[in-house]
């Protein structure tokens, strides 16, 4: 998603695929399991010197925040890979029109788009042992200053599913209730196992399935790279 770049998609151009096929791969959930050995050995074999480092970074962030507030779990996720990412799309990372980067991707190249620092987000806060069904990746349309509306990803942390939850997003780093961000309007959300349509607190009841292709590549990835889950 080119949240930011001047040469954003309008929410209408946003693929079609992503907005019709809004089915999960289903992971159940579970605190995750990061093997950092495995994940180390790819980020050398892959990045170098400087993919490691990012790694053990990310790992050290794990093992200090693990026994803090959930509150301050949400603030070391969103802080680290908002500080250390630059944003940049899809198309300049990979040459390709959309794609959903694992962690070790965005860690090892530096650059990320608004999904990539969202999926990191998400599987950061997993790992720190918050349960899946208290966070949802969401897609909204975000209106800038200037009057244009483009399309956007979040993380969203809910302590109560019917409250408004805490926003945690690349382009305003602070930790914000959904209510404060007026800015943001929500398309649809989800997680490992649910899907909401809009601002809805309700499950659409839809069935996880495999049909939301860059949804469960990224897990296929990941699991591949160290990140043994389940998410």
């Amino acid at each position: 998603m080119h949240y930011r770049s001047p040469a954003a998609r309008p929410v209408s151009q946003v693929p079609w695929s992503v907005l019709t096929l809004l089915i999960l791969f289903p992971l159940g959930a579970a605190t995750g399991v990061v093997d950092f050995d495995r994940l180390i050995l790819a980020a050398s074999a892959r990045y170098g010197a400087n993919g490691v480092n990012a790694v053990r970074e990310w790992q050290a962030l794990i093992d200090s925040a693990s026994n803090t507030s959930t509150v301050d779990k949400l603030e070391a996720a969103n802080e680290f890979f908002n500080s250390r990412l630059q944003w940049r799309s899809d198309e300049e990372i990979y040459g390709l029109d959309d794609y959903w980067a694992t962690p070790l991707e965005v860690l090892g190249r530096g650059a990320a788009d608004c999904e990539d620092f969202s999926i990191a987000k998400y599987i950061t806060l997993v790992a720190l042992g918050l349960p899946t069904e208290s966070l949802r990746l969401i897609y909204v349309t975000a209106k800038l200053a200037n009057g244009v509306t483009q399309a956007h990803m979040v993380l969203a942390w809910y302590d109560d599913p019917t409250a408004p939850p805490l926003i945690l997003d690349n382009v305003n780093s602070r930790l914000l209730r959904a209510d404060q961000r007026r800015d943001l309007v929500p398309i649809f959300s989800f997680n490992a196992s649910d899907l909401w349509l809009g601002g809805n607190d309700t499950v659409t009841g839809a069935s996880p399935t495999a049909r939301l292709s860059r949804w469960r590549d990224v897990f296929v990835r990941m699991r591949s790279e160290g990140l043994t889950g389940p998410w």
